[in-house]
């Protein structure tokens, strides 16, 4: 049955880690590093190594259960120490073909009193265009019967617990 209240469109939470902000940030904007802490990305093709630049742009490569899709994303922010934010604006199988505004991404970065970081990731759902009904229906085919918001409010936590986990005792 389709929700008849208006969607969700963004989710965020936190997390304190044990890192600089500039060691936490040289993490998430290296996309191909994500899926050191991401329970859906399994990796990501840049335009070079290491953290990316406002503009670049780069593929990710997720699965969730038995389906494997592929996003073509373009950077939007990218503030050593502070910010990176991404949108995702392409979606397909092996070959990016489809383009279509999904989501936006963004890793905000606070140095903390003891010397570590408050991480805030926040999605945004960027399918303005669709329906509430239609989405609603198409969220809970995907996510196993979750909406969006709800499903990534479940992923942001677990990509932060393991964002964590990966600086725990780790001096930087």
């Amino acid at each position: 049955m389709a929700s008849t209240t208006k969607r969700e469109m963004t989710v965020s939470d936190d997390v304190v880690v044990d890192a600089s902000p500039d060691a936490v940030w040289a993490l998430v904007a290296d996309p191909s590093r994500t899926p050191e802490y991401s329970p859906e990305n399994t990796g990501a093709t840049t335009p070079r190594p290491g953290p990316l630049q406002v503009g670049d742009r780069f593929l990710g490569s997720n699965t969730r259960g038995p389906i494997s899709w592929t996003t073509g994303c373009r950077v939007t922010a990218s503030e050593p120490g502070r910010r990176f934010a991404f949108t995702v604006d392409r979606y397909g199988t092996s070959l990016v073909r489809i383009p279509v505004a999904v989501a936006s991404w963004a890793y905000d970065l606070e140095a903390t009193d003891d010397g570590g970081t408050r991480v805030t990731e926040s999605w945004t759902d960027d399918r303005r265009r669709w329906p509430d009904a239609l989405t609603d229906r198409y969220d809970r085919v995907v996510t196993g019967g979750r909406t969006f918001a709800e499903f990534q409010r479940r992923n942001i936590r677990r990509s932060l617990d393991n964002l964590a986990a990966l600086f725990a005792g780790v001096t930087s």
